[in-house]
């Protein structure tokens, strides 16, 4: 009898561990929980900590807290421009679940909300893209495009409890039996336009030139104008100043003269004249030897 009751009393003990185990749970930092009983949501916990929950009759379904990826292992799908140009398209999304028991009651889990997300994504795209130009896709458009994505995913992800944090086109490529085509084309217009560039800058750079050559002759023509001026009002004033000296000593004026030629004509070791007797040119030097 000792040894049924001490049997019963490990039996009862281990079942109380067990209970106690299983009513216990813990949720992590990254982590939110809700706690399901008979296929209903009863609570849900969205901060980490020790928690109870009813063991064997309830359950408990973790959900990540971070931000997570929204990209489906799917082949990337072709898209229809504005301009009738088809583009290879691979998109993905960032999200957070914020409403954990809406998620859960809508698609479960991560898998079920790519199945019943991504195909309303991939309907956004279609039909923004489908607003424009390929053009205007790869250059000052795009990021319209992606806002314009981002709003309507936003709004359609409030029903499966998600905030979407962004959505981003990780791949826009032409068709192979395209590209070689559009590369050609997109060639030939930025060669034409580097052309019509070139010549207009030539253009530019000889009226530039033209009128740089216009303003030096312009320039050069009033300096040689004003020097001759200058040049002249100095010869005046040289000569008044002559003048005026001359005027006290005509003697003095009749020899500086007479030395000034003489500085002109004497040039040279070999200088040789021939003089009349009666030529005066020399009388200074032969008032000087007499």
């Amino acid at each position: 009898m000792h040894s049924n009751t001490k049997i019963a009393f490990v039996s009862v003990f281990v079942i109380l561990l067990i209970a106690l185990s299983n009513s216990i749970f813990v949720v992590q930092e990254t982590k939110q929980a809700i706690v399901i009983q008979l296929g209903k949501v009863v609570r849900d916990i969205r901060k980490s900590g020790l928690y109870f929950k009813l063991p064997f009759i309830n359950n408990v379904e973790f959900l990540d807290k971070r931000v997570l990826d929204l990209s489906p292992d799917k082949t990337p799908r072709e898209v229809i421009t504005a301009d009738q140009k088809r583009i290879i398209v691979d998109a993905y999304a960032k999200y957070k679940i914020v409403d954990p028991v809406t998620f859960y009651q809508t698609v479960r889990n991560e898998s079920g909300l790519v199945r019943r997300l991504y195909p309303i994504m991939e309907a956004h795209i279609r039909e923004n893209i489908g607003r424009f130009s390929l053009i205007s896709l790869l250059n000052e458009k795009r990021s319209e495009v992606m806002q314009l994505i981002q709003r309507g995913v936003y709004s359609e992800a409030k029903k499966f409890g998600i905030e979407i944090v962004d959505v981003r086109i990780k791949r826009a490529d032409l068709p192979e039996e395209n590209s070689s085509a559009i590369f050609r084309r997109m060639q030939t217009e930025r060669e034409k336009e580097a052309k019509e560039i070139r010549a207009e800058g030539e253009q530019i750079g000889q009226e530039i030139k033209s009128k740089a050559d216009k303003l030096k002759r312009e320039i050069i023509a009033s300096a040689v104008k004003e020097s001759y001026e200058i040049r002249g009002r100095g010869y005046a004033e040289a000569t008044r100043i002559y003048n005026e000296a001359f005027k006290v000593d005509k003697e003095f004026f009749n020899f500086y003269r007479s030395m000034n030629a003489y500085s002109k004509s004497f040039v040279g070791n070999n200088t040789k004249f021939v003089l009349s007797p009666n030529n005066n040119f020399l009388d200074i030097l032969n008032k000087g030897w007499k």
